[in-house]
């Protein structure tokens, strides 16, 4: 029986090795993975990159193959991966058009069913070294069941509200990886946490065991303890998996952790929510009409709009930080300016300015929320502000 190259009390194992070999030796049974593999796209050709001079080289791992062998690499290690994969469980696999055809093919031989082939669209690509095509500023993503006939876990509603009540789309435009993610050193494939965060997001559960045969620096581990789920990681470069126990060393410092959790959350596309005090009569008020407001304007009568009001898709009432409710607006970004005499056509008493930004909300549909941040501020409480919807709604 293989030994782990390392062992955190079961959250966090790392394997050394061949890992065809390991994943036939793995007994434990996981609820989901995600695979990095090898693209296949190394070709050790000059490329000229910023004006400098490169190989375009990872490594051995990586050089480019013929089809016949792409496809027998890829079915090889598939079907290990099948044999410990739960019967309800999902699988995740990156890739480029250098491997992707394969990997799919090979799914659907092995008998998985394809669920979804998600594009992540990268909004800050490196430039293409090379002339006559189009900059390459996406990769993809085959997810998969193992079982057509089991419930596969898919967090539907959920990711429907943090893209503002419509469907998640399978186009995730996500940057690449944050130099605040290299502080242990680099891995030249090294996938964002904010990546790992959504894959995760969708279909797992605190405590879930999450494998990645080909860990790397262990991007997917790292994201998975975070999140309170168990990792189990694949490397044959022991030099890879060395950073991956220094980033996990790293995540011990509750502050660190506490601090990479909230960058890897951060999402510049995500759905806000105006999270707005109002004593208890003016929050009786709001509920019967679906009419939340805010002074508009400081002092001087100027209107101020805060980064983020654009994608304003909720609102979320309380009282000194008490009896906390969320609403979905009837328009995403909408506001309406009223002068203090509208308001009052609406049975309000407003009197602190003559005009104030009006927010239009559904007061039916009670948003149910997994967790609420402490709105208790002391004198911040009573103050407007705008929060991120994953404060709210979403896996912690």
């Amino acid at each position: 029986m293989i030994v782990p190259y390392y062992n955190d009390n079961n959250d966090f194992v790392l394997y050394c090795g061949d890992v065809n070999q390991v994943l036939a030796d793995i007994k434990e049974k996981v609820d989901v993975i995600f695979a990095d593999p090898p693209y296949f796209l190394s070709s050790q050709k000059q490329i000229i990159q910023s004006g400098k001079i490169k190989i375009c080289d990872k490594g051995e791992w990586d050089r480019v193959a013929s089809l016949e062998k792409i496809n027998s690499f890829n079915r090889n290690w598939l079907s290990k991966c099948r044999d410990i994969l739960k019967d309800n469980g999902t699988i995740w696999v990156c890739g480029t058009y250098h491997n992707i055809y394969s990997v799919e093919q090979c799914l659907i031989e092995l008998g998985f069913q394809i669920l979804n082939i998600v594009v992540w669209q990268k909004p800050d690509p490196p430039p293409t070294p090379y002339g006559g095509r189009f900059n390459f500023s996406a990769e993809y993503i085959v997810w998969a069941r193992k079982d057509p006939k089991a419930i596969h876990c898919f967090h539907y509603e959920e990711l429907k509200q943090m893209n503002g009540g419509r469907e998640m789309p399978d186009v995730w435009k996500i940057p690449s990886t944050g130099s605040w993610e290299r502080n242990c050193g680099k891995h030249p494939t090294q996938k964002p946490l904010r990546l790992l965060y959504r894959v995760l997001q969708s279909c797992t559960e605190k405590g879930y065991i999450v494998l990645d045969p080909f860990a790397g620096s262990c991007t997917t581990g790292i994201a998975a303890n975070l999140l309170g789920r168990k990792f189990i990681g694949i490397d044959q470069n022991q030099k890879f998996l060395d950073y991956g126990i220094q980033r996990k060393h790293e995540v011990e410092d509750a502050s660190k952790a506490e601090w990479m959790l909230k960058k890897m959350l951060e999402n510049p596309e995500e759905v806000m929510v105006m999270v707005n005090h109002a004593r208890p009569d003016l929050f009786k008020r709001m509920i019967e009409t679906g009419i939340c407001y805010l002074r508009a304007g400081d002092s001087k009568g100027s209107l101020l709009v805060t980064p983020g009001f654009e994608r304003l898709n909720y609102v979320l009432l309380h009282t000194n930080g008490e009896n906390a409710q969320l609403f979905k607006l009837k328009k995403k970004g909408h506001f309406q300016i009223w002068t203090r005499e509208t308001l009052q056509q609406y049975g309000f008493s407003p009197h602190s300015a003559v005009y104030y930004v009006v927010l239009h909300f559904d007061p039916t549909n009670l948003i149910a929320m997994k967790h609420c941040p402490n709105l208790k501020k002391h004198k911040y409480t009573f103050k407007t502000k705008i929060h991120p919807l994953s404060d709210f709604i979403g896996i912690k």
